[in-house]
């Protein structure tokens, strides 16, 4: 069955069945949406979502996730 939803919704469900299991960010315009989704999404997948304080403190969070090995976004 088809469904329409928004393109940031699109990119959260197809990061979670792509093995995403963490998301670490900072929700600012227009990534805003991402973060929204990825909240409600991700939890209900088993996975992680992290607000962060800052975009550099987010990126560095992606960077130890992702050199330990996780999928990460």
């Amino acid at each position: 069955m088809r469904s329409l939803i928004k393109g940031n919704e699109a990119i959260v469900q197809a990061a979670v069945m792509s093995g995403c299991r963490a998301y670490f960010g900072y929700p600012i315009t227009p990534a805003s949406e991402i973060a929204e989704a990825s909240a409600v999404e991700l939890p209900r997948a088993g996975a992680v979502f992290l607000q962060a304080e800052s975009e550099i403190a987010a990126i560095h969070m992606v960077f130890g996730a992702a050199s330990a090995g996780a999928r990460v976004m």
